[in-house]
């Protein structure tokens, strides 16, 4: 059986007279870090928001866990198992981790038989989910905002783990971030390799993608102009990719 847990065939999307993809093929197995490189403009984004479900295909097929899929929107995707965490973390800053983890699915119980959001529950469950990321918070109760920026992104793959996430995108998850965060958000994503889910990492950071990536591939322009094994490749031959020289 293959530990394929995405692939896409032929991808390609048109906005109008834009091509912005053009035939991409990819595949991200259990337990990798794929990392996409590329200028701006050179199709990233457009190609993760297809896999997210915010984009429909222009053409070509998307198959997840051997299946052929189509999303019709990014609640599609994330019930299927694909999450998304965006460079601004998507967190309510005024809730606590509970009500991140949580938020529109929050578990509820009975009092004086109402119904009422069990907060505690929810804090309980969330920290599991952290813990399991050998991060640990020492108030719970605690409005993200007054969190480190490390411990914000572990809140948020928290939340995918919760919910049983087996794609992750990371989209710019250092940026902004000082070297200590930076080096804790690094550990972050070799700790999901080793539970198992397929990474997809996009990054203009060439060290981070050479420090946790499996393979890089290269979008210029829409195509794919490249895919190498980390290991067997330099920073320069990947810039040289970028840049199609």
């Amino acid at each position: 059986m293959s530990d394929i847990v995405l692939e896409t065939r032929g991808i390609s999307k048109r906005f109008g007279g834009v091509h912005a993809l053009e035939r991409v093929d990819f595949s991200l197995r259990a337990g990798e870090v794929v990392a996409l490189a590329g200028d701006n403009g050179a199709g990233k984004s457009t190609f993760t928001k297809i896999i997210s479900g915010v984009f429909q295909p222009s053409e070509g097929e998307i198959r997840y866990c051997g299946q052929p899929v189509s999303f019709d929107g990014p609640q599609a995707a994330r019930a299927a198992g694909i999450e998304t965490i965006y460079q601004d973390l998507a967190l309510a800053d005024n809730l606590d981790i509970g009500g991140n983890v949580f938020l529109g699915r929050e578990i509820k119980s009975k009092f004086l038989f109402l119904p009422r959001i069990d907060r505690k529950r929810m804090r309980e469950e969330a920290a599991k989910a952290i813990q399991v990321l050998d991060v640990h918070l020492d108030r719970l109760d605690r409005p993200v905002r007054a969190l480190s920026g490390g411990q914000r992104q572990a809140v948020a793959i928290g939340r995918a783990i919760h919910w049983d996430a087996r794609v992750l995108i990371m989209d710019e998850p250092t940026a902004a971030l000082g070297v200590p965060e930076q080096r804790k958000v690094m550990d972050l994503i070799r700790s999901l390799k080793t539970k198992g889910l397929g990474v997809i990492f996009i990054s203009h950071n060439l060290a981070d993608m050479f420090a946790v990536s499996d393979r890089i591939v290269v979008l210029r322009r829409g195509v794919v102009a490249g895919e190498r094994q980390v290991g067997h490749v330099d920073p320069e031959e990947i810039v040289r990719l970028m840049v199609g020289q």
